[in-house]
């Protein structure tokens, strides 16, 4: 129901910050839940972040404290901040658009092509 396109990843070192952005085609509004997800080499894929069209944040304990999503309705925008990055979170990192009727996204969510996030020193 809508494309979405993520820029913002690289190669960072361990400690240093970046800005995710997920770019929307529609109205981010239109859905219940905006998130993120990534998928680490021989990981399965996980959810990092997410945010209600109330305005209400979810992160995966190994996040918390470090990223921060937030939305920009008038721009159509998903950011994830990540601040203080470890190597562990080396990911593909997607965006994602879901109704938000059950756990875990939905069979009608949005995907982006993802980004990748490289923390090395």
């Amino acid at each position: 129901q809508v494309q979405l396109v993520e820029s913002g990843g690289g190669l960072v070192q361990p400690g240093g910050s970046l800005r995710l952005s997920c770019a929307a085609s529609g109205s981010i509004s239109s859905f219940a839940v905006m998130a993120w997800y990534r998928q680490a080499p021989g990981k399965q894929r996980e959810l990092v972040a997410a945010i209600t069209r109330g305005g209400r944040t979810n992160y995966v304990n190994s996040v918390k404290g470090r990223f921060t999503i937030s939305r920009n309705n008038a721009e159509n925008t998903v950011y994830l901040q990540m601040d203080s990055l470890k190597p562990e979170d080396t990911a593909v990192y997607y965006c994602n658009a879901d109704q938000g009727i059950g756990p875990g996204p939905g069979e009608r969510s949005s995907w982006g092509q993802g980004t990748q996030v490289t923390v090395s020193s």
